[in-house]
């Protein structure tokens, strides 16, 4: 193969003759056309992409779609190359491939395509499973594809940076809000939980109720048989809460031996006095504690949001543990509600049947 070249023009410039080997260890992904499309000649490199040595002989568009629409046009190959200089090619095997380079007219009318994968380096390295002795020791390919891979890294490795970060943030802010012993709510995610459901009642949502628990003949249990029997019985404890409750109902322990319960949609007096009674009947089976048989129980009170006509979460507590008081007075394991503004209506009745549930009036026993 030759190519020449000059200082001026209209000057002889000499003549320089390079094999394919050479041609192909300078440019590993030229392509030498005949006069009549017919490939002549090609880097190593390319033969990687069309198969082998067996595209030598055949014409360019057999071997490849030219241009950039994917088609190749009606005028030769060789007369397109010569009239832009420029090519794109599309390996017929591979459509997702990209091809361009420039073509120069050699002295025997043939053309010589010297290409790049362009764009599409990262997917041809992987589908050819090139490596930098594929390409010329001057194409800069390979340290801009490890620019890529190494910018790629550097920001998959920020992005996982910050979902540690955000995990650990989550963690702190769970911890933050779980009581350790039974892995409960703790008294400030109760707080929270209770100002989000004060306010999406107040702009329409559904009502709440809010169930104080306190557990009766607990410290018996903590004298007799230790605190670590006592912290058992706890864990116990949340686990029957957990059960009685749905995913959105939050269940808090906000001290020693008390428990509350923020109830969604808590609307009907007797399915809240049904589950406050199931919960004590499973608070008072015999629990065995090494060998040990214990026994506790529970009072509860509970009030209602749609029985305030200003709702006031500090009031709802205060009434909720009114109530809970009222039913250890009345002999213990026992469910009480809180009428709440309804107090008003019939303050000489401070115990009264509503729905079949047992509603104390807030001017009764100490309220």
């Amino acid at each position: 193969m030759r190519a020449v070249g000059g200082r001026n023009m209209g000057e002889r410039a000499p003549e320089i003759k390079l094999d394919t080997r050479a041609l192909g260890l300078a440019m590993p992904m030229y392509i030498f056309l005949d006069s009549k499309d017919v490939i002549q000649a090609m880097g190593p490199t390319v033969m990687k992409v069309v198969g082998g040595p067996s595209a030598l002989g055949h014409r360019l568009t057999d071997c490849f779609y030219v241009g950039q629409s994917g088609c190749t046009t009606k005028t030769t190959a060789t007369m397109q190359l010569a009239a832009t200089r420029r090519i794109h090619l599309t390996p017929r095997g591979w459509p997702q491939i990209g091809l361009r380079g420039c073509a120069i007219t050699t002295e025997d009318q043939g053309i010589l395509l010297n290409l790049t994968f362009g764009v599409h380096l990262s997917e041809a390295i992987r589908i050819f499973e090139l490596t930098q002795a594929d390409f010329a020791s001057s194409d800069m390919a390979m340290e801009l594809l490890y620019l890529q891979e190494a910018k790629t890294a550097v920001l998959n490795e920020f992005g996982a940076l910050n979902q540690r970060l955000d995990d650990a943030r989550r963690s702190a802010l769970d911890a933050a809000h779980t009581d350790t012993l039974t892995g409960l709510s703790n008294r400030r995610a109760f707080d929270l939980a209770l100002e989000q459901s004060l306010s999406e009642t107040r702009h329409g949502g559904a009502a709440f109720a809010l169930a104080h628990l306190d557990l009766d003949h607990f410290k018996a249990v903590n004298d007799t048989l230790g605190h670590a029997a006592g912290d058992q019985v706890l864990a116990h404890v949340a686990q029957i809460l957990r059960d009685e409750t749905r995913g959105r109902d939050v269940v808090c322990r906000v001290g020693g031996d008390e428990f509350v319960l923020l109830l969604h949609e808590a609307m009907d007096l007797n399915r809240l006095e049904a589950m406050g009674q199931r919960i004590i009947a499973r608070l008072e089976r015999p629990l065995d504690i090494a060998g040990q048989s214990c026994r506790i129980s529970g009072s509860i009170g509970i009030s209602v949001s749609q029985h305030y006509a200003a709702l006031s979460g500090a009031v709802m507590m205060a009434d909720a543990d009114a109530a809970l008081y009222q039913a250890k007075r009345e002999g213990r394991a026992r469910c009480r509600f809180a009428t709440g503004d309804l107090a008003h209506e019939d303050v000489n009745e401070p115990n009264r049947e509503v729905q079949g549930a047992t509603l104390v009036s807030r001017v009764s026993g100490g309220f």
